[in-house]
């Protein structure tokens, strides 16, 4: 992420198609708020943040490992894109490249996340990538996360891609 994505980024923030099923409420964002978020990004370690951009390095939208757990070896994915870039294969590609950092270059075992059930959209783009659903609430690994029943839960294995 760079500085120059926050102008970007605040177009999402404030786009309703974009952010009416996530679980903050982005419109009273302003673009000192994307600044903070891109500065602190490049220290928040271990968490990881970076831009998926098109091939002139104009922001797309923004892909994350969060809530990095290196004893458990697992993280929680996030993903917004910007309307504009939908239906682009941008959203593809920045999953398939965190996923990758996740698993080579942090050693985790597992990546998941959860999507509200009422975003069909976005569970349509897991399901048709292959990412299959978890149920976490049973899993011993997911201690600490807080269970929302109106949310669909996704988690993908280090030995799902080795298996694959």
């Amino acid at each position: 992420l760079k500085q120059k994505d926050a102008p970007l980024m605040l177009e999402w923030m404030h786009d309703d198609n974009v952010v009416h099923y996530m679980g903050t409420d982005f419109s009273k964002k302003k673009l000192e708020n994307c600044q903070k978020f891109i500065a602190e990004s490049q220290v928040d370690f271990p968490n990881i943040h970076r831009a998926i951009v098109d091939d002139e390095d104009v922001y797309m939208g923004t892909v994350s490992l969060k809530n990095i757990d290196t004893k458990r070896r697992t993280a929680e994915f996030a993903i917004t894109i910007r309307k504009t870039a939908m239906g682009k294969d941008y959203s593809k590609f920045g999953m398939s490249e965190i996923i990758r950092i996740g698993f080579e270059e942090l050693n985790l075992e597992t990546i998941y996340w959860y999507v509200s059930k009422k975003n069909t959209r976005a569970i349509r783009f897991y399901e048709k990538n292959g990412y299959k659903e978890s149920n976490v609430a049973s899993r011993e690994l997911y201690e600490g996360v807080r269970q929302r029943p109106e949310y669909k839960w996704f988690a993908i294995q280090r030995s799902d891609l080795l298996h694959g």
